[in-house]
């Protein structure tokens, strides 16, 4: 479980997107906050997604549904909705790094990477919407997705687990190879400077601030519906507040391993092309497959760095991936009472034609960026908002939740924990979202089209609540108990073929 959970937590946000956070917010000095969001907010919350699942012994919508009927249902919906668009754009991501692992042995980027990145290889034209293949996208993302169906349909133990016991330890290998080979490189040392360099006037700054809670909801995996499935799985007994501590500072360890490999190679590159850090300092897809494709063609053992790189990459991307999926599957078994075979097919089969037909054409990235902005703002942060708003202030669950934890916990929860999820989360939450709001409304994301936001950001922002609400009416199987199941005998365990 907790490998599995590491696994979920441990994505492309850890390599890509926190080195890039930090050095903007303050370098060195940022870690104050992240710290302090860690343990106000990410820690915390990750209890309540635990405390949901473990307690509830369902999918997200089914231990919704148990905490409160039907009437807060919509809530877990609305995550499945999320995780299923969060999964068919995810894939592809992983199907180029997939290729660009290939990629690395002969630099086939040339003397251009960022001119391969959107030409040759992923022909994108302007932004629009294409049904043009790419056929370089194409095949990986296939391969990408029967492997993720081929898990799933192993299950829960001989497929998930089995696949997060190999995929983490080879993960965190492969990184730390990687990282001790950017250390050596001539100019580590300044990016590293460039990163830890502490701004201490930033911790003045409310955007800071907001950025070290946002970025810990975006590492976690939580709000979501990841962890309460997971959590659903495990054992009654299990210290699930102990399980919480290592996933989380693991998480957090790996960010900071990313940050330092990622920076000493930027630094590299900086002193190669004799301009400052932080002119080739940059996340996401600028990161991934410009900036160290640029690396790899200058670095001594390039290549090497290369195949580490995007490997590590896959990995966190495929165990992500599973999670992300998982969430779905696992709801769909519950309330059509599916096997896991056709539960898997179910959902994996449209989910990869989505993908194909969107991700895999000259438009594909544009869906891509667009699709994930807007559900990372306006799905993952508004509905764990909407969720700690319900469970904490109109249900008034959280002392049951804190008893059913208390129960094996080695670290106890109280008054502090229902203070910090029930009050500070939400208010830290809700202005990251109200910022993020008035920077999209004051200016168009991306400098994309209006119809292209308004239709796959907004449009989807909007259709995952609608989704949520309008499945949550469809009645449940005669079978499916909705009782508490602390009343009634717990039939949800992680063995293989286990009916529900």
């Amino acid at each position: 479980f907790i490998l599995a959970a590491i696994g979920s937590a441990v994505g492309l946000g850890n390599i890509w997107r926190f080195p890039y956070v930090a050095y903007e917010n303050g370098g060195g000095a940022f870690m104050i906050p992240y710290l302090v969001a860690l343990l106000t907010a990410g820690i915390p919350f990750l209890y309540l997604d635990y405390a949901l699942g473990h307690r509830y012994r369902g999918s997200a919508p089914l231990s919704f549904a148990r905490l409160a009927g039907r009437r807060v249902e919509f809530i877990g919906w609305w995550q499945v909705a999320i995780c299923f668009l969060i999964a068919v754009y995810y894939a592809a991501v992983i199907a180029w790094a997939l290729r660009y692992m290939l990629f690395s042995v002969n630099q086939a980027w040339g003397d251009d990477p960022e001119g391969f990145l959107f030409g040759s290889f992923l022909q994108a034209g302007d932004p629009g919407i294409s049904t043009d293949p790419v056929w370089g996208v194409v095949v990986p993302l296939v391969l990408v997705w029967a492997a993720v169906l081929g898990v799933m349909v192993l299950g829960v133990q001989k497929g998930i687990g089995a696949t997060a016991v190999v995929f983490i330890p080879v993960l965190v290998v492969c990184f730390a190879v990687l990282v001790v080979q950017a250390l050596f490189l001539d100019g580590a040392a300044a990016g590293l400077d460039a990163l830890f360099t502490p701004d201490w006037t930033a911790l003045t700054e409310p955007g800071v601030w907001a950025a070290a809670f946002g970025q810990i909801f975006f590492s976690l995996s939580i709000g979501f519906g990841i962890m309460i499935t997971y959590a659903s799985y495990v054992g009654r007994r299990t210290d699930m507040t102990g399980s919480g501590l290592v996933v989380g500072f693991a998480n957090s360890g790996f960010e900071l391993l990313a940050g330092i490999g990622v920076f000493a190679a930027l630094g590299f590159i900086a002193q190669a092309q004799g301009v400052a850090v932080g002119d080739v300092a940059t996340s996401g897809l600028g990161l991934a497959f410009v900036a160290f494709p640029t690396l790899i063609s200058q670095a001594p053992g390039g290549a090497v760095i290369g195949v580490l790189f995007f490997a590590s990459l896959v990995l966190a991307g495929i165990t992500s991936l599973i999670s992300i999926l998982e969430v779905v599957i696992s709801a769909v078994r519950d309330k059509f009472e599916l096997s896991r075979v056709t539960a898997s097919l179910a959902v994996g089969v449209p989910a990869a034609v989505i993908s194909l037909v969107f991700l895999g054409t000259t438009s594909g990235v544009y869906v891509l960026d667009i699709v994930d902005h807007f559900m990372n703002q306006y799905g993952i942060l508004l509905v764990a908002v909407v969720s700690m708003v319900v469970v904490g202030w109109l249900l008034r669950a959280l002392p049951t939740l804190a008893a059913h934890h208390n129960r094996t916990a080695s670290l106890r929860l109280g008054r502090v924990w229902m203070l910090l999820v029930g009050v500070i989360t939400p208010v830290a939450l809700a202005y990251v979202l109200i910022r993020a709001f008035l920077d999209d409304v004051e200016t168009a994301y991306g400098g994309y089209p209006g119809w292209m936001l308004a239709w796959l950001g907004w449009g989807g922002a909007g259709a995952v609540i609608l989704i949520g609400i309008l499945v949550s009416f469809i009645r449940w199987r005669p079978t499916t108990s909705l009782a508490d199941p602390d009343e009634a005998p717990d039939t949800r365990d992680s063995t293989e073929g286990a009916d529900r």
